[in-house]
């Protein structure tokens, strides 16, 4: 759970004076992403994160609450992280990130109660790259699959995949055993397939390809008029696992068409 600045800018930024935009502040972080598009296309969703009690924290959780979203972790003194999204007219966004408390989470906080029930339990790249969280999002899905939940993987970033270090990324994401993966062409490219039956690959404006061994699948985009992209790739993991690629690049479309993350 992050606090989510959105910034679209009516100009290129210009040094050591003003740039005029648009901005909007709300609720982020890849997890709490998916979990408010899930719950806004019909489904039911629940985000495990540590969280802090600063102001932040208590704004985020009313929203996700607010919204449906079950939240469940533990609470720890510390600051909530934020996200400053940079939004192009041409569809393009930068990401200046802080993920304050969230990487903390260890695997002895985690409930396996908070796994009951579960059908899919979606895993963000981030989760990966960080001790102890890395450990703890291994940890919950042996939990989920005890729960009789399938895993799902998103890349999430080429970035924080190189930080980490690649094959560590590599090994972590392996050692998931999704059953889907989520990534850009970038990062696909990037991590390799990692042992991953079903990709998705998610190619903006082109839609997505959808690859099983040898075949491959193309479905072309929802045309709209794109104003933020921050959170497109959110919506449409959301709408794909509740009901494949259809509601998937429809709440693609819907999450382009306006200022920030969640629907």
């Amino acid at each position: 759970m992050l606090l989510d600045v959105v910034v679209r800018l009516d100009e290129p930024i210009v040094d050591d004076t003003d740039t005029y935009g648009h901005v909007h502040v709300g609720g982020g972080g890849q997890a709490a992403n998916v979990a408010a598009w899930v719950v806004e296309l019909g489904g039911t969703a629940r985000v495990v994160s540590k969280r802090a009690e600063d102001a932040a924290g208590r704004l985020l959780a009313d929203e996700l609450q607010r919204r449906g979203v079950d939240l469940a972790g533990p609470f720890a003194a510390g600051s909530t992280g934020a996200v400053v999204s940079i939004a192009t007219s041409d569809g393009r966004r930068t990401m200046l990130s802080d993920r304050g408390i969230s990487p903390q989470l260890s695997e002895h906080e985690l409930d396996p109660a908070w796994f009951a029930g579960c059908e899919w339990l979606h895993v963000a790249g981030y989760s990966l790259t960080r001790s102890p969280l890395r450990e703890a999002a291994l940890a919950a899905v042996g939990h989920a699959r005890d729960a009789g939940a399938q895993i799902s993987l998103d890349v999430s970033s080429t970035t924080a995949a190189r930080a980490a270090g690649l094959d560590v990324f590599r090994r972590a994401c392996e050692a998931l055993g999704a059953s889907i993966a989520f990534a850009t062409e970038d990062e696909r490219d990037v991590v390799g397939k990692l042992g991953i039956d079903t990709w998705v690959v998610k190619r903006g404006a082109r839609g997505c390809a959808v690859e099983n061994g040898s075949a491959r699948v193309e479905h072309a985009a929802v045309p709209v008029d794109v104003v933020d992209a921050t959170g497109a790739g959110d919506a449409f993991a959301a709408g794909y696992l509740l009901r494949g690629p259809e509601l998937a690049l429809n709440a693609a479309a819907r999450c382009v068409a306006t200022m920030g993350a969640m629907p």
